[in-house]
């Protein structure tokens, strides 16, 4: 699959951990990808942050699950471009049943631009 962002995240939120599933790679070429999962204090999220960071990543995805993305949310805003999907569209993909195959999927949309409940700016 191609993608046309090269450095991005897709991120499934929830009360205790958030996972992280990062796409880098140029347009027409198969992605590298990284999967790796934080919890959600502050600091965790400031690791999250970092991590993306280093890893050069410019465009992150997230559900809006309940209130558990607006922390994410704070300590991601102003360092990356932020989209956060309907998490109803996102349950509702067929076939996705697990946090890193959820994670995986918001990458995808973020790096194409595209998918259900996701408009990039």
């Amino acid at each position: 699959m191609d993608v046309f962002l090269e450095r991005c995240a897709g991120l499934d939120v929830h009360q205790a951990s958030v996972v992280c599933y990062v796409l880098i790679g140029a347009p027409g070429r198969k992605p590298q990808k990284l999967l790796r999962s934080f919890g959600t204090t502050t600091r965790d999220l400031e690791t999250l942050r970092t991590w993306l960071a280093e890893h050069g990543v410019t465009h992150v995805g997230m559900e809006s699950t309940g209130v558990y993305w607006k922390p994410v949310y704070a300590v991601l805003e102003g360092h990356v471009d932020l989209t956060v999907g309907n998490a109803h569209h996102i349950k509702n993909v067929p076939g996705r049943k697990t946090d890193v195959k959820d994670a995986e999927w918001i990458a995808l949309s973020i790096s194409l631009e595209t998918g259900p409940g996701f408009s990039v700016q």
